[in-house]
Parts: C-alpha cells; sequence; structure tokens
C-alpha cells in the first residue's frame, strides 16, 4: 500500500482536487475533456518532477490561457481568434505537452547526466511553446506589420506562417520568463535559461516556416501536430545546446 507523501499520491490527490475546482469555477479555461486530460498530465508531471515541474507546467497553462484572450475583441472580429473562445481541448493539451511529458517519463529512468537533459527538455518545449503562443497572439492582435517568414512580403494578421516584429519581441520576453522561473525553482542552471531561449526563437520560427510551406498542403498536419513538431525541435535544439556546452568546458 502507497504511503500518502509518495509523489504518486499526491499528484492524485491534488489534480483531483483542482480539477473539482475547475469544474464548479464559472469562468472555464478548458473543455471538460480538456479537463479530464489536464489531470492525466498533471498527474504524470507531478509524479515525475514533483512540484518544481507542476509549476512549471501550471504557469504555462495559465499564462498561455491569459495570453489567448489578449485581443480577443480585436480578433474575432478579424476572424482569426482561437475557436471556442480560447477553452481548450484535448488536442491542446497534449499538443502543448506531449514532449515535455515524454522528457519528465524518461529521466526517471535515466542517470544523473542525461536527467538534467531531460529535465532541460522539459522546460524548453514549455518554454518554446509559450514563446509560440504569445508570439502568435500577441501579433494577431498588436502587430503592426506582419510578413510571411518565406519571402518577408507583408500578409495579413493571421496567416499561417507569419511574423511580426511585436510578436516576435513578446515571444522572446516569454520563453525567457518561464525559463527563469525554472531556474529560480532548481529545474535548470542559469546557463540553461540562455539555452530555453535561444531554442524557443530557433523552434518558434521554424513553426512559422512550416506554417508557411507545409500545413495547408498536409491534411494530416493540423494545429496540434504542428506544437507537437515545435516542442520537439525547441527541446532537442536546447539539450543539443547543453550537450555541446558541457563537451567544450
Amino acid at each position: 500500500m502507497m504511503e500518502i507523501t509518495n509523489p504518486w499520491v499526491i499528484a492524485i490527490g491534488l489534480n483531483s482536487f483542482l480539477i473539482t475546482i475547475a469544474f464548479i469555477a464559472p469562468k472555464k479555461l478548458l473543455t471538460i475533456a480538456g479537463y479530464l486530460h489536464a489531470w492525466i498530465l498533471g498527474v504524470l508531471v507531478w509524479g515525475t518532477l514533483r512540484w518544481q515541474g507542476y509549476t512549471i507546467v501550471m504557469f504555462y497553462f495559465l499564462v498561455g490561457s491569459a495570453v489567448t484572450r489578449i485581443g480577443m475583441a480585436e480578433k474575432e472580429a478579424a476572424g482569426i481568434a482561437e475557436k471556442r473562445s480560447g477553452m481548450r481541448g484535448p488536442e491542446n493539451v497534449w499538443g502543448s505537452a506531449l514532449i515535455a511529458t515524454i522528457c519528465a517519463l524518461i529521466s526517471l529512468f535515466s542517470d544523473f547526466h542525461w536527467q538534467e537533459l531531460l529535465i532541460l527538455g522539459y522546460v524548453a518545449s514549455f518554454s518554446t511553446k509559450l514563446s509560440d503562443t504569445t508570439a502568435s497572439e500577441v501579433g494577431k492582435a498588436y502587430g503592426k506589420s506582419t510578413f510571411l517568414i518565406t519571402t518577408l512580403k507583408p500578409v495579413p494578421r493571421g496567416t499561417e506562417g507569419a511574423v511580426s516584429l511585436e510578436g516576435t519581441l513578446a515571444g522572446i520576453v516569454a520563453s525567457g520568463i518561464i525559463a527563469l522561473l525554472a531556474w529560480a525553482i532548481g529545474l535548470i542552471n542559469l546557463i540553461g535559461v540562455l539555452w530555453c531561449i535561444v531554442a524557443a526563437f530557433i523552434a518558434t520560427n521554424l513553426e512559422s516556416l512550416i506554417g508557411a510551406t507545409l500545413q495547408e498542403k498536409l491534411d494530416w498536419m493540423t494545429n496540434e501536430v504542428v506544437n507537437i513538431i515545435n516542442t520537439f525541435i525547441g527541446a532537442v535544439v536546447a539539450i543539443a545546446l547543453a550537450w555541446v556546452w558541457t563537451q567544450l568546458i
């Protein structure tokens, strides 16, 4: 019989309590199915990375949901707002968090060195996704000039593969904030913050490139699939940068 101090017991109890509160609360951030999948995600994250990992996923979820609502009236009027007025479903939960969850689970069975790298990958994937979400939503709401990343020609806000100065800067700031939080609570070291920011910048721009070149041509490449690819690139780039750095010092 597992003790009540077992992290998996805590994970189940805490997430069951929070999902109950979420169902009662009048303001819904997720659909019903979205909350159930978020419960599974929360249990896995707390069970593997304890409160520190849980802090990162909760920060991403709350800030990402808030960012989605930036300029909502303007985006709805332009027809470029997120569906369901920004409420997230299961596809959004795993599109954002699948790679991070895989990193967290594999870290359980890794030696100390790879554990550090995989936890960096965990943070970098959320840093990348928050950067992407922030850049996209700020760009759609406040981007004065938006350009297609492949040609740099002006395009309407909300166009797949479009980038803006306002969105890009906001994305860099967002990736830095969540990476600094991870450093402050002891998940990564200070140089890891830099790797997360660089990885998020690279992955977010590659995501725009994918959106501009492949997404409309391939039926299976939904926004959620692109999000998984995006966070995978962010995690891999951060891990690669950290690995190369350790070989140089």
